[in-house]
């Protein structure tokens, strides 16, 4: 027999086998994740939860789908972590520092705690990405928050009530519309897509069986 461990979901305890992540533990106990998290159809980044294991003050946050349960584990799964969201227009904004400041001025509040990169669930240096926002160094700031999945937990142990997040998205735009070399090969296929060139091959795919399309993907040519 499986090793079982004791969970407590909304209160109530559980028996789940020891090898399940939280999110495994969630759908054994019979709850139906409808939140829209990434590996069940919606976006990476919204199994974000808080936990604490018995004998343990601390409250941990992490990522539901990558994380192990405990013996003991107390969950709560929130429906989002308080990220604020500016409304802008990327074609009428330019990559300069002011725009930072106009529209995410707490930035610039920042007390150096470094809480939100002890937090991040990816393992980012993300008050070194805050810093190279701050400084207008867009280029910087997306390569350093290049695998943010927007779950907040940084944001939720931030004193400043920064959003790093929505701060990091807008460098990645800024860098992506106006800093990065712009790729020839890539503009060429968006072209071929809006012409219509692949639309009789992507019929004939979505006609074939599972079984099929997994031979065509695992024998597939490598571009090197």
């Amino acid at each position: 027999m499986e090793q079982m461990v004791n969970v407590f979901l909304a209160g109530k305890k559980y028996e789940v086998p020891s090898n399940l992540t939280i999110m495994g533990a969630v759908e054994y106990a019979g709850y139906q994740l409808i939140r829209g998290c990434g590996c069940r159809n919606g976006f990476c980044g919204a199994c974000a939860t808080i936990y604490r294991v018995k004998g343990d003050p601390e409250l941990h946050a992490c990522l539901a789908c990558q994380t192990k349960v405990e013996d003991n584990m107390y969950i709560a799964m929130l429906p989002f972590f308080p990220l604020e969201k500016k409304l802008y227009d990327i074609e009428k904004i330019k990559p300069t520092e002011q725009i930072m400041m106009q529209l995410y001025p707490e930035i610039y509040s920042c007390i150096g705690c470094n809480a939100c990169t002890k937090s991040c669930t990816q393992g980012l240096n993300v008050m070194q990405y805050i810093a190279y926002a701050q400084r207008g160094e867009y280029e910087k700031c997306a390569e350093e928050s290049f695998d943010c999945v927007m779950c907040g937990v940084c944001s939720s142990r931030c004193p400043a009530g920064i959003s790093h997040p929505q701060v990091a998205m807008l460098a990645r735009r800024l860098n992506g519309k106006y800093i990065a070399p712009k790729s020839q090969h890539l503009e060429d296929r968006v072209e071929q897509i809006s012409r219509g060139d692949f639309k009789e091959l992507i019929e004939s795919l979505m006609n074939k069986p599972l079984e099929e399309l997994k031979e065509l993907y695992n024998t597939r040519e490598i571009e090197k």
